[in-house]
């Protein structure tokens, strides 16, 4: 770039008003949670990639859980694991707090693409599993943790819709090999045990299939789960 031109490029700037000082981004929890719109799209909202969730409208109580847990390794995934290795704890409670507060989209699984895995059947097996468990091997039905409309529970269990079957499924699977832990007791690692694998991919494939709603979590103290818990206050 010639002299000239630097000079006329900075009169421009100087007249309009945009200094160097001024076109410095703000420094929020906003501007800092862009660099999560990579893998988890804008605000949180999602992507088409199958293998990441949405995080906006879940509790703020249960998206610090996950921070934490990355950040100190009860939850294995080498990317969130280095990202947060070194932040503090008040930090990752604000970027919580902020992925918590977006709205929820209401979009159809089928056309984001992210929620429904083609390779998946789904079918009646998933629809009883999320709905009415199965008692004969002590395995609670979704809807008693999460809400009957899947989601969640203030101030720490998640929603469950919006998410894609391959992702599910793959934290079911992280909780039975122990590569994901939650605070004791943790229930979800108690119902993984219990899960056959042909059972994760039938609840994965129909939780996967809901409609995401613009709905958060119910109040806290809703309801009480039926097993204990140490997501629940």
């Amino acid at each position: 770039m010639t002299l000239w031109k630097l000079i006329i490029l900075s009169l421009c700037l100087y007249e309009s008003g945009h200094t160097a000082e001024s076109m410095v981004a703000p420094d929020t929890i906003a501007a800092r949670a862009r660099g999560c719109s990579t893998c988890h799209g804008t605000q949180g909202q999602g992507t088409a990639d199958l293998n990441f969730p949405r995080i906006a409208g879940k509790p703020a109580g249960y998206l610090t859980h996950q921070l934490l847990n990355f950040r100190d390794g009860r939850r294995s995934y080498p990317p969130m694991n280095y990202l947060l290795a070194y932040l503090h704890d008040d930090y990752l409670e604000e970027l919580a707090e902020y992925f918590a507060a977006q709205p929820i989209e209401a979009v159809q699984p089928v056309q984001t693409g992210r929620a429904i895995d083609p390779a998946v059947k789904v079918g009646t097996e998933g629809a009883v599993l999320a709905r009415h468990g199965d008692p004969t091997r002590g395995i609670p039905a979704c809807t008693q943790c999460h809400g009957s409309r899947l989601n969640g529970l203030e101030p720490a269990i998640p929603g469950l819709i919006g998410l894609s079957s391959r992702y599910i499924a793959a934290q079911l699977v992280s909780w039975r090999v122990g590569t994901r832990h939650a605070n004791a007791p943790d229930c979800m690692a108690v119902i993984a045990a219990r899960l056959t694998d042909t059972q994760i991919r039938q609840v994965s494939g129909w939780l996967a299939a809901q409609a995401p709603e613009p709905m958060a979590a119910a109040p806290a103290g809703s309801w009480k789960t039926p097993i204990a818990c140490g997501s629940e206050p």
